[in-house]
């Protein structure tokens, strides 16, 4: 019988908690954290950066094992969601739903105004031609949007039912990507998502423009894959609650995931993986990979009793992990209107006047840097955990 089989049984919940889990959540955040925060974008190590189009590199893993994360979190908390009956569940869920986007909103416009040669000059929502503006979606946003929709099927449909309208929303929108120009579908002028779905719905001056051309890879018919990857990660904590500690669970995990794994694989050679359009292979494959990574938390940190200094680390972040993730782009953003001189400012004048001047590769320092970030954002986290705030949303 397969891992997944054991998913709609129903046997009696197991109480227990799982430490694994919240390391994982808090190594997710933090990798996040890294890959953002570079002293140059210029000089980044190839595993930091994003594949340029198809394919994966470490970096790409991150989002997709967040949102892992979010349906993890979501099979601990959707009993209490049904128990509280349809009212409470709408109001809960559209809440945090809201603030989680507008929250990603707010990070987009802040800090609201931006040099112009010496002067400060606020940033419209749109400017007057029209071609720029407030982008609408971005990492928190589809957090957002994939949790209020997976939510939704889940709380409606339960496990079973939900499963297999992912698995249909990952075959539709494979089809979908395919007949929107089947002369060249997965191509980043090809791929029908931007002209028939963002720009009709958000307008071109609300879109991402980091590739040269108004184009989204947050965007709305992107997400619907990634609702998928919360649905995944729903499953996955699904089964560890119902399953327990022990080693038939560990088992589990592992001949999923490498199911998936081998399924994205496979699926990749028609439908390539591509973090950017988030394809259906990129979903499939990367939750074998989160499954995998899970699995191995816990046999090494539930079993095997390691809960070391690396693991400790790692919790703190995950403790407070949306907080810390939206503070590492409030800060940079809002301490770049402090000029130094010489384009330095207070958040990169570590990197400016100390670490740049390191001989040797120049990718070297901006790690340092990066590092260094991470360690700065940790000590916030400890001095909270320390004083048991936890700001969730």
């Amino acid at each position: 019988m397969t891992a997944f089989s054991y998913i709609y049984k129903k046997p009696t919940a197991v109480n227990q908690r799982f430490y694994s889990l919240d390391v994982f959540r808090g190594a997710t955040v933090c990798l996040m954290i890294l890959v953002n925060n570079p002293g140059s974008w210029s000089h980044i190590y190839p595993p930091l950066k994003h594949a340029p189009w198809h394919g994966l590199t470490p970096t790409d893993l991150v989002f997709p094992f967040f949102l892992f994360a979010v349906g993890n979190a979501l099979s601990f908390v959707m009993p209490r969601l049904e128990a509280g009956g349809a009212a409470i569940f709408w109001k809960k869920v559209i809440k945090r739903t809201a603030l989680i986007f507008l929250i990603g909103l707010f990070l987009n416009w802040w800090p609201f105004v931006r040099w112009q040669e010496d002067n400060l000059r606020f940033i419209p929502w749109v400017n007057e031609e029209g071609t720029r503006g407030v982008r609408i979606l971005g990492v928190l946003q589809r957090i957002a949007l994939c949790y209020f929709f997976a939510a939704i099927l889940l709380y409606y449909l339960k496990p079973r039912k939900a499963f297999y309208v992912g698995l249909v929303t990952l075959l539709a929108y494979w089809a979908i990507c395919y007949t929107g120009n089947p002369a060249d579908p997965y191509s980043l002028a090809g791929w029908f998502g931007t002209e028939d779905i963002d720009k009709k719905i958000l307008g071109t001056a609300h879109l991402y423009k980091g590739e040269g051309v108004p184009f989204d890879p947050e965007g709305l018919a992107s997400t619907a894959a990634a609702i998928v990857q919360v649905l995944f990660g729903f499953m996955v904590g699904d089964y560890i609650q119902k399953k327990g500690k022990n080693f038939e669970m560990v088992t589990g995990l592992f001949v999923a995931g490498v199911a998936l794994l081998i399924t994205g694989f496979m699926w990749d050679m028609v439908f390539p993986i591509n973090k950017k359009i988030w394809t259906s292979s990129f979903t499939v494959y990367t939750s074998g990979l989160a499954t995998i990574t899970i699995a191995t938390m816990i046999y090494m940190i539930e079993f095997r009793g390691y809960k070391g200094a690396v693991a400790r680390f790692f919790d703190v972040f995950g403790k407070n992990a949306l907080f810390v993730f939206a503070l590492s782009a409030f800060l940079p953003k809002g301490l770049s209107l402090i000029r130094l001189g010489d384009g330095v400012n207070p958040w990169n004048w570590l990197y400016t006047r100390v670490f740049r001047f390191i001989p040797g590769d120049p990718r070297l320092p901006s790690l340092l840097y990066a590092l260094c970030v991470i360690t700065f954002m940790w000590m916030i986290c400890y001095w909270m955990d320390r004083k048991k705030i936890y700001i969730k949303v």
